[in-house]
């Protein structure tokens, strides 16, 4: 006597451009909410300025923060900002600034960043005439250097405030070569936005 084996359910291999067009998908949605996200991310960045003002200045005596510095810093002034911080203040920051606020803010901003690409392109005859993925594209190649800049930068800082003894001439070097990159890295999309923002103030 002989058995039939079950049916085996014909196994329908996932689409190789599924998950990539639900990515773009994603992303041309945000054009709709650049107004929302502008206003969240501007609300976020007045409390971190408020933060930095208010309570981290007093803690490190009135010098400002690594991370407003844009154009860089000697090691001997980031090792002077530590020293003034001290063990418990640079715990306080490291908390209540590069584990909350900067964890979330270079996400934010640069979806937002992002969303105002889109949003300010698609209104341009010839940036509406590329396909939805190349758009996609475009805007996260503009703006994903910024923001893995930012992360590495902020890194870098935790690790410092974290442990004193990591932070040498060379560390505070590179720490400060990665915000120079950070914000230089961050005028190249803002600069785009502006562009595409004033071409399109012409069109119509």
């Amino acid at each position: 006597m002989t058995s039939r084996s079950p049916a085996k359910a014909r196994i329908t291999p996932a689409e190789p451009n599924q998950l990539a067009r639900s990515l773009t998908a994603m992303m041309l949605r945000l054009s709709r909410h650049a107004a929302a996200l502008c206003f969240v991310c501007a609300a976020v960045f007045v409390a971190m300025t408020a933060m930095e003002f208010l309570y981290f200045r007093q803690l490190s005596g009135g010098l400002p923060s690594l991370d407003l510095r844009w154009t860089g810093f000697t090691p001997d002034e980031g090792m002077a900002w530590l020293t003034a911080l001290g063990r418990r203040s640079s715990e306080i920051i490291l908390v209540w600034h590069y584990l909350t606020f900067d964890l979330l803010f270079p996400a934010l901003l640069s979806l937002t960043l992002v969303s105002l690409i889109l949003a300010t392109g698609r209104r341009l005859k010839a940036f509406r005439a590329l396909s939805a993925q190349l758009q996609s594209l475009f805007a996260l190649v503009l703006v994903l250097p910024y923001t893995l800049a930012d992360y590495a930068q902020n890194i870098a800082v935790a690790r410092m405030l974290s442990d004193f003894l990591s932070a040498n001439p060379d560390s505070l070097s590179f720490a400060s070569a990665l915000i120079v990159t950070k914000f230089a890295l961050l005028v190249i999309p803002v600069i785009v936005i502006a562009a595409f923002h004033l071409t399109g103030q012409k069109q119509r």
